[in-house]
């Protein structure tokens, strides 16, 4: 619409100027042929003339005399005077509008400057009529045109649209489709040729996410069967070292001196064995059952788990708790009572592998949004790589013979809450996890 207004709006502006200098010019020409003679001519003439250039009358300023040339009745008085030589751009408009929504015949006055330097001024008179049926049969052929073009250019532009952009989207498209059907297969990964830089670095983008994903599918492939043949060794070990257990046990209370010695270390090297493969096939689960919510108590909860430590208030290793006893939150009893016993289990060796005492401090509150369970002790801390790998299975083990499965288990007993568990701090002082469990989740499960 707007490229119509702009073609349109001055095309019948500078049709009208020139439909009304054709007027002058037919009559300065009709003037012309009777200043060449002296005589009079015939009314029928001067009729013919004024006929054949459009106009009443003829007035033509020549040598600082205004002379009426040619003139002829005139059928109404002049509504208007229109002076070519004054207007501008947008009082041409203005006129050509008016004529156009103007349905009247009436007269007017055009004033214009003589071709050929033929005098000073020419100024005639005649009917808007004419004019205004002239300037809407020039209308219609102009949106005709503009309608044409419009139609010719949205045709390329459609063309243009499904060729660069469509057409390529589509690509995309089916590539996504036939990627999700099998994703491991690296034939289906695209590749990028679109001519549209945008389009181009989306598939550019596509193309390295593929990949990844592609990688990552076959590693997490041989993973878990790594994992199955893992877990059918650790299971088949552990039995084994059951056995061993027992018999360490019985060598323990052996009177020989120098077993007796040696059957302590024994004994805890069985155990860290037998723990790590327990773990490694607790883990080797893969997923969790859904958390069976519940209320209950929390300060109960904490002193389960400080009893099967075999913590108290008065060891090297002392625990305190600080939980109100009418705390009440919603919850998985058994999934959060292994989440805190894994943290309490880790500091306690922590603090014992310092060969000193230590204290654990078991606090639980709410707030608007959670409950929270903190964890804390005073032991040396977490070594750097531990931090850096706090959540990965095998890899944040803080202690020697550790697994790193300990924390691992209790964020994903956590998360099955809708929860977190986060380090709050660990240095030198000690370190701090918190246990966060939102209420709302909880209240619309």
């Amino acid at each position: 619409m707007l490229a119509e207004v702009l073609i349109f709006l001055p095309s019948i502006a500078r049709f009208r100027a020139d439909y009304l200098l054709q007027r002058l010019e037919k009559a300065q020409i009709a003037s012309l042929a009777l200043l060449t003679t002296d005589e009079m001519i015939a009314p029928d003439l001067e009729a013919e003339l004024l006929v054949n250039a459009g106009v009443f009358n003829v007035v033509l300023r020549r040598d600082e005399v205004r002379q009426l040339v040619l003139s002829s009745p005139i059928p109404a008085e002049i509504y208007e005077t229109y002076d070519l030589r004054l207007s501008g751009p947008w009082e041409l408009i203005r006129n050509a509008i008016q004529v156009m929504i103007d349905p009247v015949n009436r007269v007017i006055r055009v004033i214009g400057n003589p071709v050929q330097q033929a005098g000073l001024l020419i100024e005639v008179t005649l009917e808007t009529g004419p004019l205004r049926q002239a300037m809407l049969e020039y209308g219609a052929r102009i949106l005709v045109l503009s309608a044409l073009i419009s139609a010719v250019t949205a045709v390329l532009l459609f063309i243009s649209v499904q060729t660069m952009i469509v057409a390529p989207i589509r690509r995309v498209v089916r590539h996504m489709q036939a990627y999700a059907e099998a994703p491991e297969d690296a034939r289906r990964v695209i590749a990028p040729s679109a001519g549209v830089v945008e389009l181009r670095l989306a598939e550019e983008a596509l193309e390295s996410l593929q990949r990844q994903l592609t990688g990552a599918l076959k590693q997490k492939e041989r993973l878990a069967q790594l994992g199955g043949a893992v877990a059918k060794i650790s299971h088949d070990l552990r039995n084994i070292l059951t056995t061993a257990q027992l018999f360490a046990d019985r060598i323990e209370d052996s009177a020989d001196p120098t077993v007796a010695r040696a059957a302590p270390k024994l004994v805890n090297s069985i155990t860290r064995a037998v723990n790590l493969c327990e773990s490694t096939l607790a883990f080797g689960k893969a997923e969790e059952p859904p958390p069976r919510l519940d209320r209950f108590a929390i300060r109960p909860l904490l002193e389960d788990v400080v009893e099967g430590e075999g913590l108290s208030s008065e060891g090297e290793v002392n625990c305190l708790i600080d939980a109100a006893p009418g705390l009440i939150l919603r919850a998985d009893r058994e999934q959060l009572l292994r989440a805190i016993g894994n943290l309490v289990r880790n500091a306690r060796q922590a603090i014992e592998a310092t060969g000193k005492g230590g204290t654990i401090e078991l606090s639980a509150g709410e707030d608007e949004r959670d409950w929270w369970m903190r964890v804390g002790d005073t032991g040396p801390g977490l070594p750097t790589k531990a931090k850096e790998h706090l959540f990965e299975a095998f890899q944040g083990n803080a202690r020697k013979g550790g697994t790193g499965l300990g924390l691992v288990i209790a964020a994903e007993l956590v998360r099955g809450h809708g929860g977190r568990l986060e380090l709050a701090r660990s240095d030198e002082e000690g370190t701090e996890f918190i246990i966060r469990l939102p209420k709302q989740l909880n209240e619309i499960s």
